[in-house]
């Protein structure tokens, strides 16, 4: 295995999860989201061969990602959302049945919630408390400033606060 190649089976351990949840999100169907994160990745490696840098990874593989999802729904011609019935497929509720009862009833909670969100605020609270991506990582991602990420990420709160129950 070459350099090039033990580097970028780093990037892909690393991203591998992050990248899946945040297609899975998208897709709501675990084939769909293991065939575009697949894509997501091979895309990255021809250009990582080719350019052999990336300026910044996350920003990188999450723009592919956005792509290949809008590439599927435009196929598809449908949006949708992830349903709160496959929502368990992305939780590891652990050995505690207590605990995971009560986090599964919190999860659906902040799901529901979520799935009421326009996309934008949707995707800058998954990328910021999900995946914990800096502002101006996300900032990266969505060629925009960094104050206007903030601002976005501060409103998609607000409004998922307002969704939340008490």
């Amino acid at each position: 295995m070459s350099q090039l190649s033990r580097v970028y089976s780093k990037i892909y351990e690393q991203y591998v999860d992050k990248i899946y949840r945040f297609v899975f999100l998208k897709v709501s169907s675990q084939e769909v989201a293991e065939d575009i994160t697949s894509e997501v990745f091979t895309r990255g490696w021809q250009v990582y061969r080719d350019k052999k840098q990336i300026d910044n990874v996350t920003a990188f593989l999450y723009q592919i990602a956005r792509n290949l999802i809008v590439d599927h729904y435009r196929q598809k011609a449908r949006v949708q959302f992830v349903s709160v019935e496959n929502a368990p497929q992305i939780m590891n509720p652990g050995p505690n049945l207590e605990e995971a009862a009560a986090t599964n009833s919190d999860f659906y909670m902040v799901k529901n919630a979520l799935a009421d969100l326009k996309e934008d605020y949707r995707e800058v609270l998954v990328w910021y408390y999900l995946d914990e991506l800096s502002i101006r990582e996300i900032a990266k991602i969505l060629d925009k400033s960094e104050e206007a990420v903030r601002v976005q990420v501060h409103r998609a709160l607000n409004a998922l606060r307002i969704k939340l129950p008490e």
